[in-house]
């Protein structure tokens, strides 16, 4: 890849897609600024590495090194809206401007590209994977959508043969990739802001499928119906798997795989569908020519992905985070909580993520939140969106069908866990929840 900018400027660089490029050019000799909206833990880390961040979407607050248009690439998240001071002062002045997905396509497009899509799933398998790669010295970077329990990073990097991405349904940004092998993990109905219907997003699944490169490989979950690689619980799945067993520390299960070989694998992340990730990790570990034996050696020295099922604390009560915001998202983790723990007081602790998500499974959320036996909503979190007339937590927690629900703000939720006698404590959302996990512990623990 070629490109002829030597400084690069992100809006919204403190996204975690976004991070991940930023640190990589940096890391390739580039000169670095962007915004962002709040400092958090990695703008603070991309500032220890050289980035000139600026928490003002002022346009006086560009540094003046990033103001020629000749010199500078502009890279920006659709999460930011097309109002956006920065981006409109960018386009007015002719700057060459794409989108974290079409630079993504200009990383990889003359590499080895792997790329892994679905509606749930990807960052799990992308982040399995990466360790697979790097754990076997495969020569590859690795641009993954959450933080690694392993190296501390969602930038991985061993050289640039092979470049591992994150296929981002969001917008139909993965369009702009052209792999030698794909993954698709899942297809729920998702992003109906976007796609209209879930016929529209199944078909630009199908759509992504149809770009792989020639004798490109696509491996896909049992159930979508998209002509590939089957893996999966599924006994006629090319690979599929048998003894499933879970325990608070580990999950363990055997692959079979060429119809009659097979082999056991300990995993660190409780789950089925976690079980599933590790799976079509393995299988894309074997199309590198991976020994297998290496791969399910690999897989029993992960240590998982932040707010992916994380466990905060094992005693004397628990407490789990989880990035969790789709309905089966919440299901998958709800089953998961309840497989480990069937007897103990299960208390969800939710922060809806956008209107429009809210406002399409208003219902399917409101149902699968009944499932635990306490639940307590923040008010949600509507990153890119403005407020829709109806669409509110309130709303949603009518529609919940558990004796002990509530809603709270920020300030109110230590006392809330602090008096509540719940043994297991579950925190998912994709918002800004995640900053309040210090307080939740605390609340726990007192």
């Amino acid at each position: 890849m070629n490109i002829n900018h030597n400084k690069i400027y992100f809006i919204g660089i403190g996204g975690i897609g976004m991070s991940s490029i930023a640190l990589y050019f940096i890391n390739i000799g580039k000169q670095v600024a962007g915004y962002d909206l709040t400092k958090t833990e990695l703008t603070s880390k991309l500032s220890e590495f050289g980035a000139n961040i600026k928490y003002d979407s002022s346009v006086l607050k560009i540094p003046k090194e990033f103001l020629d248009n000749k010199e500078t690439l502009i890279i920006y998240t659709p999460a930011i809206p097309k109002d956006n001071t920065l981006l409109n002062y960018f386009y007015d002045n002719d700057f060459n401007i794409l989108k974290r997905s079409e630079i993504l396509g200009e990383i990889s497009k003359d590499k080895f590209c792997i790329a892994i899509a679905g509606t749930h799933g990807k960052t799990t398998t992308s982040t399995i994977l990466s360790h697979i790669l790097l754990d076997n010295n495969i020569n590859f970077t690795s641009f993954i959508g959450g933080i690694s329990e392993n190296y501390n990073t969602n930038l991985i990097q061993n050289g640039s043969e092979v470049i591992l991405v994150e296929a981002d349904e969001f917008d139909r940004s993965f369009l702009t990739l052209r792999p030698n092998i794909a993954c698709i993990t899942s297809v729920d109905a998702d992003h109906l802001d976007i796609y209209n219907s879930n016929y529209e997003l199944q078909k630009s699944f199908n759509e992504f499928a149809c770009n792989l490169k020639a004798n490109g490989i696509l491996f896909k979950h049992h159930d979508i119906l998209i002509d590939g690689i089957n893996y999966g619980f599924d006994k006629n799945a090319e690979y599929s798997i048998i003894n499933y067993n879970s325990g608070e520390d580990f999950s363990s299960f055997d692959i079979i795989y060429d119809k009659v070989k097979s082999i056991s694998v300990k995993f660190i992340m409780p789950g089925r569908h976690n079980a599933c990730n590790a799976l079509v990790a393995f299988a894309i570990g074997r199309s590198m020519q991976i020994n297998e034996i290496d791969i399910a050696n690999s897989l029993n020295t992960f240590k998982g992905v932040k707010r992916r099922f994380s466990f905060i604390l094992k005693s004397p009560k628990i407490l789990i985070d989880d990035y969790a915001h789709h309905p089966n998202e919440i299901k998958a983790v709800y089953e998961s909580v309840k497989y480990l723990y069937p007897d103990k007081n299960i208390m969800a602790i939710f922060q809806p993520h956008l209107y429009t998500r809210t406002r399409d499974f208003m219902d399917q959320f409101a149902q699968v939140l009944s499932k635990f036996d306490k639940v307590v909503l923040l008010d949600i979190y509507p990153a890119r969106e403005k407020a829709i007339e109806g669409v509110n937590s309130m709303e949603l927690l009518k529609r919940i069908n558990v004796n002990s629900k509530s809603l709270v703000n920020k300030s109110e939720l230590t006392c809330l866990i602090r008096a509540s006698n719940s043994d297991v404590f579950v925190v998912m959302g994709a918002g800004d929840i995640s900053e309040l996990i210090s307080k939740i512990k605390e609340g726990v623990l007192s």
